[in-house]
């Protein structure tokens, strides 16, 4: 599960040997982010999608109690626009993306899935221009722009077939739920920030997860799978090792771990150099889903993914330009 939304503030003086493990701490953890899919597709043949975001949650949750509980007195002292924050992202962010993330897994190439969601850096660079009034670069359009369009050529299978319809050109329901997985992970990143700079981040990260499974709980009832054969259905009665396996992988590797891992490392990272590493997300996403099973990309994707990396580097790059002056 993705946790965005921290505030990145440039450090007035980094130690020069801090500096120099620091990014690696950031690539480790975007890494460890990148290796969900690992856990997730087999997943998505035991579960419905929402159900492995619930016990996700469940599980995350039981791993950050101990930094939890210790900080709950501080929840007095949170203003109730802070709140509304927290509650976004954690609804948008760490319930809604998630499900949308593992239906994307589900019914499209993962591959594409995981690199056209690179394009989250764009949507919350804009909703922070809305929400915050920050500052866009002059070329913020041009590269924003140009990682639509890449975007989309990536999505496409066959780009001669498209005006012969959807389906022939091989646009899936996967690509959608991607994209408006990254449409509510982007926002989730905005509403983050807004909580990150009024709320410690241990207790914010956790209580992240608290409103993140209150909402899944909510959603299970309205689904009516909030019972033992939803939660726990004959495929993973048949295979409960495996079923119990990846899950704990899932909530853990890919879940609790990169997200110490990442903010320690971003604490000692400079901002320009932190979205560079942050890459290794999806390279680690990649080489699951082509090495292990064996989603490949066709010629023309592989480009148009390059040229949406590539674009979508460039606006970070302009954008903490125009941050620092």
């Amino acid at each position: 599960m993705k946790v965005e939304g921290n505030e990145i503030i440039e450090p007035a003086s980094i130690p020069h040997r801090a500096r120099r493990y620091g990014p690696w701490l950031v690539g480790l953890g975007a890494a460890l982010w990148g290796t969900e899919s690992a856990w997730r597709i087999p997943l998505n043949q035991l579960f419905d999608a929402e159900v492995i975001v619930f016990w996700e949650h469940v599980l995350i949750l039981l791993m950050f109690l101990p930094m939890l509980l210790p900080s709950l007195g501080e929840l007095r002292k949170i203003d109730s626009k802070t709140w509304g924050y927290l509650l976004f992202s954690g609804f948008a962010g760490s319930a809604v993306g998630t499900i949308f993330f593992t239906l994307a897994l589900k019914y499209g190439n993962p591959t594409v899935v995981n690199v056209i969601l690179n394009i989250q850096p764009v949507i919350s660079t804009f909703g922070a221009f809305l929400l915050f009034g920050d500052r866009l670069a002059p070329r913020f359009f041009l590269y924003a722009g140009i990682a639509i369009l890449a975007g989309i050529f990536l999505s496409v299978e066959h780009p001669e077939l498209i005006g012969v319809s959807f389906q022939s050109a091989g646009i899936t329901l996967g690509t959608g739920y991607a994209l408006i997985c990254a449409f509510f992970w982007g926002g989730s990143t905005v509403a983050g920030r807004g909580v990150m700079v009024r709320m410690p981040l241990r207790l914010a990260s956790s209580m992240r997860i608290v409103v993140g499974l209150f909402c899944m709980t909510l959603i299970l009832v309205g689904y009516g799978k909030l019972n033992g054969a939803a939660l726990w259905p004959p495929a993973a009665q048949a295979h409960p090792f495996q079923a119990i396996g990846a899950l704990i992988l899932l909530a853990s590797i890919s879940g609790g771990i990169p997200l110490l891992i990442y903010f320690r490392g971003l604490s000692l990272t400079r901002a320009s150099t932190a979205g560079y590493f942050e890459m290794m997300q999806t390279l680690a996403a990649v080489c699951i889903t082509w090495g292990f099973f064996h989603a490949a990309l066709r010629p023309h994707q592989m480009f148009a993914g390059l040229i949406l990396m590539a674009a979508v580097a460039m606006v970070q790059r302009v954008q903490t330009r125009v941050e620092t002056i």
